[in-house]
């Protein structure tokens, strides 16, 4: 009808003729209509969504058993999510299009006063670039994950994740509502979900989209090694994983760029043992088996081994 209003769009599902307004009031104006509009949504998939159970995932990598993932999910293109993950949970960040930028923090779940700290996490193991073997360290001279597999290469640990006042200078908008939202106000929403705030939000790890460092102190972002790359991590703790998908502060490109990440997990616990005897990728450095003593002792003595 010319000059009517078009339906309302619910994120994620098609719209439906339960969205529609019938003479003149929605269908959902009543509580009655929201709960029969609801209950119609039960069961339909989203490309952007959190799968549950896990392993009905449509995207279960290969080498992951039926059965045995915990976490699932395709993470919206300036999207967060965020999981409460056990010790041993091995997690795969996928950049399936090649555009995709995982901003990464690491909180302990039973302490979440210790976190990712990237000073530690470049300095300890001396290199500044990460990739397989990486440790990622905590402030307390712990490691909490470890990088166990890398098919992209381009990562960044020195630039940290984009800013309110930053994405409204470069693309105009930086609120989490917005077309190109920041990083860091992601991150507060999903550290909110925790009882976490601004205070416990450090500098994070990017994946996905390199940096390199010149001669002269420069940072020249590299972009990412194209679509279908993957990094695996390693938790050596129970731990709060916090993820915000969006454009690296660094990307020249004009208009706000970022493709969809996905998620997997699952418990991988007799990796550790792997880890640490040099089984699962070779010997580790002595900075990081100290790290992971570390770690283990810390544990022993919370009664957790």
């Amino acid at each position: 009808m010319p000059g009517a209003a078009p339906p309302r769009r619910i994120e994620g599902f098609p719209v439906t003729a339960d969205t529609t307004e019938v003479g003149g009031a929605s269908q959902t104006a009543t509580t009655a209509g929201a709960r029969a509009h609801a209950r119609a949504q039960h069961g339909r998939a989203a490309e952007f969504m959190r799968h549950i159970p896990a392993d009905a995932s449509p995207t279960r990598p290969p080498d992951v058993p039926a059965g045995r993932l915990v976490w699932s999910e395709t993470v919206a293109p300036g999207g967060y999510t965020t999981a409460v993950l056990s010790r041993g949970t091995r997690v795969r960040l996928a950049d399936p299009d090649g555009d995709a930028c995982a901003h990464l923090l690491l909180h302990r779940a039973d302490a979440t006063h210790e976190r990712l700290n990237i000073a530690d996490t470049v300095k300890v193991p001396w290199q500044a670039y990460l990739g397989t073997g990486h440790p990622l360290l905590s402030g307390f001279g712990r490691v909490l994950a470890t990088i166990v597999a890398d098919t992209s290469g381009a990562h960044d640990a020195l630039t940290g994740t984009t800013t309110l006042a930053g994405n409204e200078e470069k693309y105009g908008a930086g609120a989490p509502e917005s077309a190109s939202p920041a990083g860091r106000q992601l991150f507060l929403l999903g550290a909110l979900k925790h009882g976490l705030s601004q205070r416990d939000l450090p500098p994070s790890l990017s994946f996905f989209q390199g940096v390199r460092v010149g001669s002269d102190g420069t940072f020249t972002w590299q972009g990412s090694s194209g679509p279908g790359t993957h990094v695996d991590l390693l938790l050596h703790v129970d731990a709060i994983v916090l993820v915000a998908n969006t454009a690296h502060p660094l990307d020249p490109r004009p208009e706000f760029t970022c493709s969809p990440l996905r998620i997997h997990a699952w418990p991988a616990a007799s990796d550790l043992d792997r880890l640490v005897a040099g089984q699962l990728i070779g010997p580790l450095g002595p900075e990081h088996r100290q790290a992971v003593a570390n770690t283990d002792a810390d544990l022993a003595a919370r009664g957790v081994q």
